[in-house]
């Protein structure tokens, strides 16, 4: 079993253990360089000098490397840019990149070429755009690098997994990848069923339909910049994205049904009541409801239902009946729109029409690129219709579907496509669920609507798209960790998961704390045995307190700071 060493601060711990592993770890942020948060500002040839230092540190572990057989993964985080990256390109992905190329062009000095490359984020959307960079500088200097994928600091339970999916399978998408490793804050043999599950996901995908080529891409994959829509009731425009709950496959909907997608009734005063993750839209197909439905909930109805219920509802039509049809709705019309229904005649009324909003569905294998397809298209024709990206599990299981959804839209939203969410799935069971953060689904405690719901608004989290509860940055359990990760993690998550504006971090070393957390409002971060320091974003506030009373400490900086509400009664 080969084993590596993964290496930070310590070039003299690198160049022993690259004597006795298989492959050595370093980190370009930390190999020789400090991280003070300060910015310098150097000329041509005072960053030539600072090139001439590393070179002097980096090349006898290279050496060594080389003479031992001994390979080396240049793991790049954003976290963890040296102040001198920071100063030279900024807090972004070409920072990233940089900061491996500087690395990768001392080993070539010394005809040394056993590596492989990494560019890691707890963002899957920084992730995302630095590997796909990397990719780009590397054919740039015909350099031909195997990739280790992975989304650091992602956390636990589900929105761990929706991270890690989010930004692995994106790029596992594009065929991209070599190595990956899941990270999560739970027991580590809870990591490889997930990755396995990404992995495997592309066993049979090589037999997927067609998908015309482009020529030119008419936007920058290794840039976010949101396709400009209009808005139509509510959806696209400046709007966050929507999401779609989908009763059409129920035969009979009770008022308290709408309490497992955020509406809550209350008898005693006739009134709906919404949480953080409220579905915009509903979608009833032929299912007409005996109640009223909350004022600010869409309803959408096949188009035959729609004609004889029309009041403020929306109609869903066919390509074909919307094409075919005389009357439409004057305010807001959904049409289902699959690659094969682009035509001249399709496009040109969709472009004329500002009251539509386009359904996108894909029956191919390959269903995410061939969505992207459609998108591409519609940029080119200069069609700017909002469009809600429809996708159909049939017997998946819960943990399939977070990993598969998660990939399938965050992969669009990340790129900037899509103003909405929309999914139809049908649940399978698992005999023996892999942990306790998955259980309570698993045995359909929960309606599959709730759980959709739930993981939707998790994946628009995730791609940075709509905010709707508190964000976590959390290490994966390893032996540097000074504290029970986990216990602390969801003790904090209990007291702070109201503040849904905040992102906090909860590491468990000074190894990667203070450069990882760097993205985050408020750090708590092992500093010693039982020993915990406080951050404000990048600033010490409260240094090596005792771990017993730490988590109170927090919740007094955030109050200090005016950032503390207190958790809603209802």
């Amino acid at each position: 079993m080969p084993l590596i060493a993964d290496i930070h601060f310590t070039p003299n711990a690198a160049e022993i253990a690259a004597r006795i592993v298989e492959k050595v770890r370093v980190n370009p942020g930390n190999y020789a360089d400090k991280k003070s948060f300060k910015n310098i500002d150097y000329t041509d040839s005072e960053y030539d000098q600072e090139l001439d230092r590393i070179r002097e540190k980096f090349t006898p572990l290279v050496k060594i490397c080389k003479e031992y057989g001994t390979a080396l993964r240049i793991g790049t985080n954003h976290g963890s840019l040296s102040d001198r990256i920071m100063s030279r390109y900024g807090d972004s992905p070409l920072g990233m990149v940089e900061s491996a190329l500087e690395f990768i062009r001392i080993c070539e000095s010394e005809n040394y070429y056993n590596l492989v490359l990494s560019m890691k984020s707890s963002n899957p959307k920084v992730m995302v755009q630095a590997y796909r960079l990397l990719i780009q500088k590397m054919e740039d200097e015909k350099m031909f690098y195997p990739l280790h994928l992975g989304v650091t600091e992602a956390g636990g339970g589900e929105d761990g997994r929706i991270k890690s999916a989010l930004g692995i399978g994106a790029l596992l998408e594009d065929g991209i990848g070599d190595t990956i490793r899941v990270s999560l804050t739970e027991d580590p043999e809870f990591e490889v069923p997930v990755a396995l599950s990404l992995v495997n996901r592309y066993k049979k995908r090589g037999n997927h339909q067609d998908i015309k080529p482009l020529d030119v891409l008419p936007y920058n994959p290794c840039e976010y910049t949101k396709r400009q829509t209009i808005e139509v009731s509510g959806i696209g425009g400046n709007n966050v994205a929507r999401v779609v709950a989908d009763f059409s496959k129920r035969t009979f909907i009770p008022r308290n049904a709408l309490a497992d997608i955020g509406y809550f009734y209350n008898t005693d005063i006739d009134k709906w009541n919404m949480n953080d993750s409220t579905a915009d839209i509903i979608f009833l197909g032929d299912n007409v409801p005996n109640f009223d439905l909350p004022t600010g909930l869409k309803q959408v109805y096949n188009y035959s239902t729609w004609k004889k219920n029309k009041g403020k509802s929306i109609p869903l039509s066919t390509a074909e009946e919307y094409l075919k049809s005389e009357e439409l709705s004057p305010d807001v019309n959904f049409v289902l729109v699959r690659i094969a229904d682009l035509d001249d005649i399709l496009l040109s009324k969709l472009k004329n029409e500002k009251t539509t909003v386009i359904i996108l569905e894909s029956e191919n294998l390959h269903a995410m690129p061939e969505q992207r397809r459609v998108f591409c298209e519609l940029l080119f024709r200069d069609i700017p219709n909002p469009v809600i990206i429809k996708r159909t599990y049939k017997n998946i299981t819960p943990e399939d579907f977070i990993l598969f959804s998660s990939t399938d839209f965050g992969a669009l939203f990340i790129e900037g496509f899509g103003d909405g969410v929309w999914t139809e799935c049908t649940f399978v069971e698992k005999e023996k669920p892999d942990n306790v953060y998955i259980k309570n689904f698993v045995r359909n405690i929960e309606s599959s609507e709730k759980t959709i719901n739930r993981i939707l608004f998790g994946i628009l989290q995730a791609a940075r798209t709509r905010i709707s509860k508190t964000e976590y940055i959390a290490c994966p359990s390893c032996g540097r960790t000074l504290f029970d990760l986990q216990e602390t993690t969801d003790l904090i998550k209990k007291k702070t998961e109201h503040l849904k504006e905040l992102k906090i971090a909860i590491m468990g070393c000074i190894v990667n704390g203070p450069g990882e957390m760097a993205d985050a409002d408020y750090g708590y971060v092992g500093s010693g045995i039982n020993k915990i320091t406080l951050y404000k974003g990048k600033e010490i506030v409260r240094r090596n307190i005792p771990a017993l009373n730490a988590v109170e400490s927090l919740i007094e900086i955030i109050w200090e700071n005016n950032d503390w509400q207190e958790p809603n009664s209802e």
